[in-house]
């Protein structure tokens, strides 16, 4: 039975605290009567669907957004100003956020980074011996062991996920606000990140924690507050919370049991990858797809998951080894060919490699064939609208136009959007890399269920996920990948996730 906490509890020994706050924008009720707080120390989870008021309910705190009605404040005091002067309130009484986009620069160090936009001068000049050292203290409190004049280029994701929060402990906050912090990051990465947030709550520092991923709130969070609709739904102590009961606090009438898998594979083999190897990831790497499977790719970070299907596709060339298609081998590297040959794939970065962000879903949807909706070399916009609304109905893609920038769009219909180009492209392979990243759990079965149709049809796709509870829910077979080889096979329905687990990081 899941534990509820008392919210007034809470409230008498807060750091940050929203009292009957609405917040409504035209035609969507964002927030509605919402009460929360929470207090030093605590590590709180905030759960819910895209939509759900996650994101308001962070302005609020942070003072980006005021409320329509109701109160907020910070170490018991009410943030009153409006506009940047409200912001800055809040960030003087020490609230600070890192959202799930990074804001590094690359061709900077780590110490200049750490100190964008105010590096310590005297006489106009930067001084780089106390940046520096400011910036090891920093980085020494969470345990990022790397020298301050380190190219952040060099920094592996969780080092530079770190790198974000350090940055934002300098001046003594009282709230930190952590979204999505390990969306991009696999398990063995992710632990580097929620030792950090275990260290800063063990300073008393208050911690609001967005995350869809359960194994890591039950880690590190104390307790978690369920958002639906705009409502808090519910706060629970997370050591009593049952999972199955939060998925209903936070879908609501929506939930449902998942339905059991129907394999629809066939017998014809569509590829095959044969002693595969690419240096320093692949050492050897050899298995068949089949016609209507989904087989899914697991193994931590660094595995080689990526390097994997990026050879298959020819975006890389292997050292060694044969891809064959239909029984017949495949010149590495090209990936022209591969597209030609019915293959799609799905980088695991949507914002970076995925998306044209301020292009339209059309045209985001429809670059992989231009030719299907053109007349005489032109692009016809009634034919490139037409072919988009088959897209966005088939995928159930929440788009106001077929030419609303993609941008605009959340995360999960971003990713129907990309899996949606090789939908319109009628591709019968799939590499899908990270297909669910960052996507809420709505949005999660929603995905799933549209790779389980497409393998109904007869397509094969291969999932590659570091989310291994999700594996069960949507493949066939699943494939370990360790040390550069394929170490264990799991088939449905006995894919356990605790062995699934065990495979991937023995050794480790």
């Amino acid at each position: 039975m899941t534990q509820t906490l008392r919210t007034t509890d809470i409230a008498s020994r807060s750091i940050a605290s929203i009292e009957g706050c609405t917040r409504q924008y035209p035609g969507v009720l964002a927030l509605d009567n919402a009460t929360f707080a929470v207090a030093a120390g605590e590590v709180r989870a905030l759960l819910g669907k895209n939509g759900a008021g996650k994101s308001t309910l962070i302005r609020l705190l942070t003072g980006a957004e005021i409320p329509d009605s109701g109160t907020v404040r910070i170490d018991g005091e009410e943030l009153r100003h409006s506009g940047s002067s409200r912001a800055q309130d809040a960030f003087e009484k020490g609230v600070r956020v890192v959202y799930q986009e990074l804001s590094l620069v690359p061709g900077m160090t780590l110490a200049e980074n750490l100190f964008l936009g105010r590096w310590p001068r005297k006489g106009g000049i930067i001084q780089y011996s106390e940046m520096e050292a400011e910036a090891s203290e920093a980085m020494g409190r969470l345990g990022l062991d790397r020298a301050p004049n380190t190219l952040v280029a060099r920094l592996s994701p969780a080092e530079r996920q770190l790198l974000e929060i350090a940055r934002v402990l300098l001046g003594k906050p009282k709230l930190v606000i952590l979204d999505e912090p390990t969306s991009s990051l696999a398990a063995a990465e992710a632990e580097k990140v929620m030792a950090a947030v275990t260290r800063i709550a063990a300073e008393g520092i208050a911690v609001i924690y967005v995350s869809h991923r359960m194994n890591e709130i039950r880690q590190i969070a104390h307790s978690a507050t369920i958002m639906r609709d705009g409502r808090i739904i519910d706060t629970v102590d997370v050591k009593g919370a049952d999972t199955r009961e939060i998925v209903r606090l936070m879908l609501g009438a929506e939930a449902s049991k998942a339905a059991a898998l129907e394999n629809r594979s066939q017998e014809q083999t569509v590829l095959e990858v044969r002693d595969l190897r690419l240096a320093p990831k692949l050492s050897s790497v050899s298995f068949q797809l089949k016609a209507g499977e989904v087989l899914g790719i697991a193994g931590l970070l660094g595995s080689g998951r990526t390097e994997l299907l990026q050879a298959i596709m020819g975006v890389r060339s292997q050292d060694a080894g044969e891809v064959l298609v239909d029984g017949a081998a495949v010149k590495s590297g090209r990936y022209k060919q591969m597209i030609a040959k019915g293959f799609g794939y799905t980088p695991e970065s949507r914002k970076e490699e995925g998306i044209v962000p301020l292009l339209g879903v059309d045209e985001n949807t429809l670059s992989t064939n231009f030719a299907g909706i053109s007349r005489n070399g032109i692009l016809s916009a009634r034919m490139m609208a037409d072919a988009t609304r088959k897209v966005i109905q088939r995928l159930h893609i929440k788009a106001a136009q077929t030419d609303t920038p993609i941008g605009t769009l959340s995360g999960g219909n971003q990713q129907k959007v990309v899996i949606g180009r090789w939908v319109y492209a009628n591709s019968r392979v799939l590499l899908l890399d990270e297909p669910t990243r960052g996507v809420d759990v709505e949005a999660k079965a929603q995905i799933y269920a549209i790779i389980r149709q497409l393998a109904a049809e007869g397509r094969s796709v291969i999932f590659v996920s570091s989310e291994i509870e999700e594996l069960p829910l949507v493949c066939d077979r699943v494939l370990v990948l360790r040390d550069g080889t394929l170490q264990k096979e799991f088939k449905s329905p006995h894919i356990d996730q605790d062995a699934l687990m065990a495979a991937c990081i023995a050794g480790h």
